[in-house]
């Protein structure tokens, strides 16, 4: 409930915090009983789109315009492809390349992160496949050698794929051990705990359900704070020579 108009929401030119108090849903053609919270896009200058999609008990989901990940927050999704289903529950994930035929129907009442993008290909390389997994199935491994900050990828590391999509978990008072400043840009949901963000010259107390977009070479960093772990997903976009070549 907002008190005369105060957030920890922000947007500047080169980031956004959205919070949950903040959150707007909206209908999207080619679902039913879905809505949509749409956090990043084109209109905030990125180039994919993340969304967190809320569904109704039967609510359903069709075919994206490009490329598309999904992965559950609660619930269940039951993923129909090539005449098989595939039912994914919490932590469940499935990468579905451009023109993959598919649809989704949520078992009950269910919410899930969308990452859409167009696909950037490169000339004479190999297609991507379709990824189904679940992250408590991929192993965890230390970041820069950093057994207090655990990453899983979620999708392969290979170049047939233009996107990463990656979970990091924090121990309390783990941080990143330097300030990343790269040409890849990021879409972050904080998954459980928080910490603080340094995102360019700003400093934002962090928490669950939190959306961030970093532009770019934004400045960027993360401690956590508090006494349980802090856990968020995050984006990039990977693999690509950064004049499209």
């Amino acid at each position: 409930m907002h008190h005369l108009g105060s957030t920890r929401s922000s947007l500047k030119h080169d980031h956004l915090l959205q919070t949950p108090d903040t959150f707007v849903r909206i209908p999207l053609p080619g679902a039913s009983g879905v809505d949509f919270i749409v956090h990043a896009g084109p209109q905030l200058g990125a180039d994919f789109t993340q969304m967190t999609a809320e569904f109704s008990a039967g609510g359903t989901l069709a075919a994206a315009p490009g490329q598309r990940f999904v992965y559950v927050l609660e619930g269940e999704l039951g993923l129909v492809m090539n005449g098989d289903r595939h039912l994914l529950g919490p932590g469940g994930f499935a990468y579905l390349p451009t023109g993959t035929d598919h649809s989704i129907a949520a078992v009950g009442a269910s919410k899930a992160v969308l990452i859409e993008k167009i696909y950037a290909p490169i000339a004479d390389g190999p297609a991507p496949a379709v990824v189904i997994g679940n992250e408590s199935s991929v192993a965890e491994a230390p970041l820069m050698g950093d057994s207090s900050l655990r990453v899983r990828s979620l999708m392969p590391n290979t170049d047939e794929y233009d996107f990463a999509v990656n979970t990091m978990t924090y121990d309390p008072g783990a941080g990143l051990s330097v300030v990343e400043v790269h040409v890849m840009e990021h879409g972050l949901l904080m998954l459980e705990g928080g910490g603080i963000y340094r995102l360019g010259d700003s400093w934002y107390p962090v928490e669950a359900g939190d959306f961030i977009w970093m532009a770019p070479y934004c400045p960027q960093w993360f401690g956590a704070i508090g006494k349980k772990p802090a856990k968020y997903l995050i984006y990039k976009d990977w693999r690509r020579h950064p004049l499209g070549a």
